[in-house]
């Protein structure tokens, strides 16, 4: 424990400290979790915790900003403008749903914990509106329907969005698997894709 600690470099040590506080945060939430829970799962002394993040707003500060990078990273993979329309539907959901199940606590950190603390809240927020951007410019690229306007482009991601964060939510609570997750949002994603600017899309 605290006593036995080894000398790490700084940053290598602020990133024991971050996992181990999203990893807190997101089993008991903003409210519960306390320094000296983190401080136990990072194996190391709570003065030394409060050394390197002065108060628990500050650590979970850091944890939304590291985790919201860590997203944003991962669906700026997926944006490869080479691939064809569908493909890089596919690639997008992908990665998105792949950062999901690879980084459940992650998730849940700035989802639901961050999401459900109004300090916090922007963050996510933030977070959201850039992927929303990237989604809208996706949509914006690969449309081929004339007289479509920003606005439809614009509430078309939005949708999108709101869909993948449910269907990510289904992931963490291991309703469904990724495959399965990511044919059914790539499903919805090309109909939407397809359907921006027309008032019948995907009805036959």
């Amino acid at each position: 424990m605290a006593g036995g600690t080894k000398r790490l470099p700084r940053a290598v040590r602020e990133q024991q400290m971050l996992d181990a506080a999203v990893k807190v945060f997101s089993e008991n939430g903003y409210r519960e979790a306390s320094m000296d829970s983190i401080a136990a799962e990072a194996e190391i002394s709570k003065p030394m915790l409060y050394l390197y993040y002065g108060s628990k707003d500050e650590l979970f500060s850091a944890c939304i900003e590291r985790e919201s990078t860590r997203f944003i990273e991962a669906m700026s993979v997926g944006f490869d403008p080479s691939l064809r329309q569908r493909d890089q539907a596919y690639t997008v959901v992908k990665e998105f749903l792949r950062f999901v199940d690879e980084h459940r606590q992650s998730w849940k950190v700035l989802y639901r914990v961050a999401v459900g603390t109004q300090t916090f809240s922007h963050f996510v927020s933030d977070s959201r509106k850039r992927v929303t951007e990237m989604v809208t410019e996706l949509i914006r690229a690969g449309t081929t329907v004339e007289g479509a306007r920003d606005i439809d482009f614009e509430l078309t991601a939005v949708a999108l969005v709101g869909a993948g964060e449910a269907v990510a939510d289904r992931i963490t609570e291991g309703d469904v698997d990724l495959e399965t997750a990511t044919d059914l949002l790539v499903g919805i994603t090309w109909r939407g894709l397809k359907g921006v600017g027309t008032a019948d899309a995907g009805l036959d």
